[in-house]
């Protein structure tokens, strides 16, 4: 039996869970911040840095005491270190590199994007490599071969906007408040998804690859120019259409990536994962061309630490260590998460 501590810090949730072997989770804490962040439209990094360093110990201890567990019980501590808002990112390395000292345990540097890839380990125990993921979230949009726990390569990536970065934004001028994603997605219930047709940007030479500023901005114009013409858009039926048209971005490459690389399963990670329209979508596809599908739970989509904790453990056991001079990084391609971060322990 393998514990591993997970610590998260990635952006604005200071998160801590504890897993045995991987699959099995003991306790998730997250303290949020997005109440506060709300009032400014979106994530303020320094905020998000303060909180952090008030939030990290209090939700570590706190993680231990709900496992009935003691940092003696844990076997290693594994920490996001890439990628992220860097003041953040620090907040957390730093405080697992202190306890890593203290106790005396192994120190396990996780990449974020393989943390959103393992929510799915722990959401289906019989899920295995090698599958494809489609990882999507505020930061990041990009479909992963994973080929075994810690091997993975990037079949296709966004060139600009992410695909929950474009919700977010498209949000906002329709007038939903901050985080987007959701009020778009119930808005989106109760609207006509072809009453607006939007674009549906390609990337010419990279038939797997996104591009998603085209898209957010003929949203922005829409909302703009019938602002200026007096004119009264029906903003359900337009986060609707915005919803439908990411769902079959999104859609049309996994499925096609899938295809041409062999893969028979395909999985769903990240932020936009909890959306109802990708979710359906993508699903739907899947079922229609005989590929299995998997997709965490919505408390699984957005940053957590059991997904940390998860991955942590496949890290761990093939050997990957880091030592007290650890750096995190603000950027860092998935692929660079198989080998051992610069100044990691042998």
């Amino acid at each position: 039996m393998t514990r591993i501590l997970g610590i998260e810090s990635s952006c604005d949730e200071t998160a801590a869970a504890i897993s045995v072997d991987g699959r099995t989770i003991l306790c998730d804490v997250i303290a949020s911040q997005a109440e506060e962040h709300k009032k400014f439209g979106g994530v303020v990094p320094e905020v998000a840095s303060r909180r952090h360093c008030e939030n990290i110990l209090p939700t570590v201890k706190s993680a231990l005491d709900r496992a009935g567990l003691t940092l003696s019980d844990i076997d290693a501590i594994a920490v996001t270190y890439a990628p992220g808002l860097i003041g953040a990112l620090l907040v957390g390395t730093s405080f697992a590199k202190g306890l890593a000292a203290a106790s005396g345990k192994p120190l396990v540097p996780v990449h974020h994007h393989a943390g959103h890839i393992a929510s799915n380990y722990i959401a289906h125990k019989t899920l295995e490599p090698p599958f494809l993921c489609l990882v999507a979230s505020g930061g990041h949009t990009m479909i992963v071969g994973v080929d075994d726990y810690t091997k993975y390569r990037v079949i296709g990536r966004t060139h600009d906007d992410a695909a929950g970065e474009a919700f977010d934004k498209c949000a906002r001028v329709m007038g939903f408040p901050y985080p987007g994603g959701v009020y778009v997605d119930r808005a989106a219930a109760k609207g006509d998804p072809t009453m607006y047709r939007l674009p549906r940007p390609a990337v010419e030479g990279s038939e797997y690859d996104f591009s998603f500023s085209g898209l957010k901005t003929a949203v922005i114009n829409l909302v703009h120019n019938a602002a200026q013409k007096g004119e009264t858009l029906d903003n359900d039926s337009l986060a609707a259409s915005f919803q439908a048209t990411v769902a079959e971005i999104l859609t049309s490459r996994t499925i096609a990536a899938a295809k041409a690389f062999g893969y028979d399963k395909v999985a769903l990670a990240g932020g936009v994962a909890a959306n109802t329209g990708v979710r359906t979508t993508l699903k739907a596809a899947c079922d229609k061309a005989g590929f299995g599908f998997y997709v965490p739970p919505v408390s699984l989509c957005g940053d957590n630490g059991s997904m940390i904790a998860c991955q942590g453990y496949y890290d761990f056991i093939a050997g990957k260590r880091a030592g007290a001079d650890l750096n995190a990084l603000a950027t860092m391609p998935l692929d660079s998460a198989m080998q051992p971060p610069c100044g990691s322990a042998p």
